[in-house]
């Protein structure tokens, strides 16, 4: 059996393509650098992440982008010898508009250097790539609409203006053509996430509605001609827990379909998993597959029947779920970062962390503050268990409050809790917490406890617990116990549904190493290891 989710933890919107015997998943970023996660399998139920393509100044640069912004919905797939990625660089999110840049990115290999980007167009966000088996491209994106009720949509929210087509003219690098809207959506509105897929001579056409919340859902619609007109599927939708609010997967919609080698079908989508008796997922949006079947009037349900994802689908090939690695644990002892970790917005990763300045430890330089748009020395890994522990031990000399260093759990600027040595008046060094508490716009701090703690000279280690809505910090030096740091704190404002809510955060909880000094002198702090362990 396969075990959903396939990809735990932050992993939204996930495009799946199959390459002979190789499947490949790429999923958004948002904010997180490099953009893109591509995972590989060979199948369907074990993913290891490859590659982050996304990874320069060329390609990507998302300095300034809001939070949730950056990396929306990738689309990957493969023709004539190419790997291609397309993807939406969002730069606002907030109000009427939102400023969506489309590209086209390609490599022979997923593993290689990838191109720098072609434009497409910025009409709408969610861009996918269909390659027609005539040797046409066609490139489709759901069309926002700022101004009025306007085309398609839902009458709730007429700014989701329905599924456009356009031809791509590869030689030449550019849409070309007419533009068409070629599906409104169902009466479930919010129309986006297109991806076409054709079959005995009929154009599927995937889309996500209902938002990015608990009404999410996969709907479907096929057409003989490639821009229609378009037929609703008989049910609407493929996927949907949104009448099943006991589900243990919810949220679910925004995915893709696959053929895989011995003619079976599978469909992925992202979804979300609350705290229990909650409504919040910190794990944020993950990845998940269900086995499809063709029914006889030609339209794909769940193998399972229903529209209801499962926990656990047939798997191909006898394939089963393998466990994870119970402890990961980086020593920094390469001139690499692990491909675990991501830090935020920026493609000038030199001016955040070095691997080299000190050996064996990942010195940051401590840059604006926490919740910075534009350059945060922050460097994390995704929350992939309800419970876990993240350890890691730091040398860092602060001069005065302005400077501080150690370990987060962090959602975005108004969503985190920061565990950090820093400068107290009287005191000297110490160690405090800094949370804000889901205060948005304001993004307030709180600070626990109430009285800095004292710390000596030499490293000090930090530890983050987590179980479930709960959050313990620890903290000791060299080899003495470790020592509760500070009240056991809110864990589950660590996620998408706190603070602003559900249809504004889209990205999950992650654990890292922060530093900042916003005095402007780039007062460096130097980790020596960072340990992730899944309480199991």
């Amino acid at each position: 059996m396969i075990v959903n989710p396939i990809l735990p933890g932050f992993n939204p919107d996930p495009s799946i393509c199959r390459v002979g015997d190789d499947y490949y998943i790429a999923t958004s970023t948002f904010e997180w650098y490099p953009g893109v996660q591509i995972h590989h399998s060979k199948d369907l139920a074990n993913w290891r992440l490859v590659r982050r393509p996304l990874e320069r100044a060329s390609q990507l640069d998302m300095r300034g982008n809001p939070d949730s912004g950056g990396i929306w919905a990738p689309c990957l797939s493969y023709a004539d010898g190419l790997f291609w990625l397309v993807y939406t660089d969002v730069k606002r999110i907030d109000g009427s508009f939102k400023d969506t840049h489309n590209y086209i990115v390609t490599s022979p290999t997923i593993e290689g250097e990838w191109s720098d980007p072609i434009y497409a167009n910025s009409s709408g966000f969610d861009p996918s790539l269909f390659h027609d088996d005539d040797g046409r491209k066609w490139f489709l994106n759901m069309l926002w609409n700022h101004v009025s009720p306007g085309v398609g949509g839902s009458p709730k929210h007429p700014s989701f203006a329905g599924i456009l087509l356009q031809e791509f003219d590869a030689a030449a690098g550019k849409l070309v053509g007419p533009v068409k809207n070629i599906f409104a959506g169902s009466p479930h509105g919010l129309v986006e996430g297109p991806h076409l897929f054709k079959r005995d001579g009929w154009y599927y056409l995937t889309t996500a509605e209902g938002g990015t919340g608990y009404d999410h859902a996969v709907t479907y619609a096929r057409s003989r001609q490639i821009d229609g007109p378009y037929e609703l599927h008989p049910e609407t939708f493929l996927v949907t827990s949104k009448e099943a609010p006991d589900a243990a997967l919810q949220r679910a919609g925004h995915g893709q379909m696959v053929e895989t080698t011995d003619g079976s079908f599978y469909h992925t989508h992202l979804t979300g998993r609350p705290l229990q008796g909650t409504r919040r997922s910190p794990l944020g949006r993950e990845t998940a597959i269900q086995k499809v079947e063709w029914s006889d009037d030609g339209w794909p349900r769940l193998a399972g029947g229903g529209v209801v994802p499962s926990l656990e689908v047939p798997a191909p090939f006898g394939a089963k779920t393998k466990p994870k690695p119970e402890i990961v644990r980086h020593d920094f002892s390469s001139a690499d970062l692990p491909l675990d970790f991501q830090w935020l917005r920026s493609p000038a990763p030199g001016r955040i962390f070095s691997l080299t300045e000190r050996p064996g430890h990942l010195r940051l330089y401590g840059r604006e503050s926490v919740g910075s748009w534009f350059e945060q020395a922050l460097v994390a890994r995704r929350q992939e268990d309800f419970a876990f522990r993240a350890e890691t031990e730091l040398d860092f000399q602060p001069e005065h409050f302005q400077q501080a260093a150690g370990l987060t759990h962090y959602y975005n600027r108004h969503k985190f809790h920061f565990a950090a040595i820093t400068h107290d008046a009287k005191k000297g060094r110490v160690l405090r917490i800094m949370s804000c508490l889901g205060d948005w716009p304001e993004s307030r701090l709180t600070f626990f406890p109430e009285e800095p703690v004292a710390v000596g000279n030499g490293p000090v280690s930090l530890a983050a617990e987590v179980d479930g809505a709960a959050l313990q910090f620890f903290w000791r030096q060299g080899k003495s116990d470790w020592v509760p740091l500070g009240p056991e704190l809110d864990a589950s404002l660590i996620s998408d549904e706190a603070g602003r809510g559900e249809h504004a955060s889209f990205t999950g909880a992650f654990v890292g190493m922060l530093a900042f000094d916003v005095s402007g002198t780039a007062m460096p702090a130097d980790f020596a290891y960072f340990e992730y362990r899944r309480v199991v």
